[in-house]
């Protein structure tokens, strides 16, 4: 079954190239499909396109296929093209012509376009909360082990003294940042094109804004044709937010996998954590902060595989944009399970103590030893070149004593602040408001 078929099949080689993975694919879209066809009856209902008992009937059905998809029961039959022509053929099975009626006034371009909204705007906010499970990670951590100095480097390096509680907390503002990014493209996903139709609108006398309340989106995509131009903008928008997440946790593995490395010494896992060697009984592998580090990479990716599959394209609709969903939808649960394995990882990090009392640390401290000139009253440059010479000529003698107090540093990281601008990053995205809209949907009579 096609929705767009009219007397003729195509043949079968090119329903199958076009249709490509588009059947798997819909699986992800199957509850929002039913929350949009929801909105879009009472819509018809209003504007006199269905009866009341029409609105009854069908929403009844609807809220029974929903239920169904949330049981894991909902299929995509054979030779049916896609949900949307599953979920009509349902609803015409069981209630005949009236199931007919459900997409006057729309397209299947906005049905996709109101459908991707919805599940992106729902995987934003699960993504959400598990970067805030590692956030909070994160910062205990950093709190737990605030005193423990670590070696800094800079070019790899040693540079000066760092310390545990800076590292933690550091990837925990990475990831604040991060949610600044998410929270720009929930913005533009959490828009209503619902009625754009092919991308140029409808005779019909739809009322865009009442499906845009229904749906619990923030406004509309006002601009018919606009609102078709933002599939392909709204997916790279969505990856490089994804992107930015994947990034901090790359450099979290890579800095974990060197700090695991026996030249280094300063972090360890329990066995279980770690993988070992076929031949050689001493390893123990950082697979997981490898894997890690692979799969984010490549979610790095991301935003340019979508920008080169949508660059050269005019306004409209394109079959080009198909293969955006087969990219997309997926990178959601890689980025989901890094964060899950991250904060295994994390949370069971055993962390080395007494690092810089090791002799080969002692020019970390040449800052330190340059500082207290300064404050005795040196000039900088002449305590620079005293501290520098003694180094050369071997006379070097510090202090592993840390006295750092401005603001992030080491002896004042300044957690309860970055706490506060993550939890009002959290906060401005305002979930409560599309949870709403949906759960009346489905309980509505």
């Amino acid at each position: 079954m096609k929705l767009w078929t009219k007397n003729s099949d195509s043949l079968k080689s090119v329903t199958d190239f076009t249709t490509g993975q588009d059947r798997e694919m819909d699986l992800y879209l199957a509850p929002f499909d039913v929350l949009g066809s929801l909105a879009h009856i009472q819509m018809l209902e209003s504007i006199n396109l269905l009866t009341k008992d029409e609105l009854r009937v069908l929403s009844n059905e609807l809220k029974t296929i929903y239920h169904s998809i949330q049981a894991g029961n909902f299929v995509i039959e054979d030779g049916v093209e896609d949900v949307h022509s599953q979920i009509e053929l349902l609803l015409t099975q069981k209630l005949g012509d009236t199931g007919k009626k459900i997409h006057s006034g729309r397209s299947r371009n906005d049905q996709v376009l109101v459908d991707s909204k919805l599940f992106l705007r729902h995987e934003i906010e699960q993504l959400t909360h598990r970067i805030k499970t590692l956030f909070d990670l994160l910062l205990s951590k950093s709190e737990a082990h605030k005193n423990k100095l670590l070696p800094g480097y800079t070019h790899l390096q040693l540079a000066m003294p760092s310390s545990f509680g800076l590292w933690f907390s550091a990837y925990a503002e990475s990831l604040s940042d991060d949610l600044i990014s998410l929270q720009a493209a929930y913005r533009v996903v959490n828009k209503n094109p619902l009625g754009s139709g092919a991308g140029y609108g409808s005779s019909f006398p739809l009322n865009r804004k009442m499906t845009t309340e229904l749906l619990g989106f923030d406004d509309l995509n006002y601009n018919v044709v606009y609102a078709q131009m933002g599939r392909g903008k709204t997916e790279k928008i969505v990856a490089q937010a994804l992107a930015n997440v994947a990034a901090t946790l790359s450099k979290l593995s890579m800095d974990a996998c060197l700090f695991l490395n026996q030249n280094f010494g300063f972090i360890s896992f329990p066995d279980e954590l770690t993988t070992g060697s076929s031949i050689m009984p001493h390893k123990k592998n950082p697979d997981v902060f490898e894997l890690i580090r692979a799969k984010c990479n490549g979610l790095q990716a991301l935003p340019h595989d979508l920008a080169l599959l949508t660059v050269n394209l005019p306004s409209g609709y394109h079959r080009d944009f198909q293969l955006l969903k087969e990219k997309l939808f997926p990178a959601f649960k890689i980025i989901t399970d890094c964060l899950e394995l991250t904060s295994l990882m994390i949370s069971s990090i055993q962390v080395k103590e007494h690092i810089l009392e090791d002799e080969k640390y002692k020019f970390l401290f040449s800052v330190e030893e340059v500082n207290k000139l300064v404050l005795s009253g040196v000039p900088f440059r002449e305590a620079y070149k005293k501290v520098g010479k003694d180094i050369e000529e071997g006379k070097f003698t510090y202090s592993t004593t840390i006295h750092h107090t401005h603001e992030g540093s080491i002896g004042n990281l300044c957690l309860n602040e970055i706490a506060s601008v993550f939890q009002k990053n959290i906060s401005d995205f305002r979930f409560e408001q599309a949870n709403k809209a949906e759960n009346k949907l489905i309980a509505s009579s």
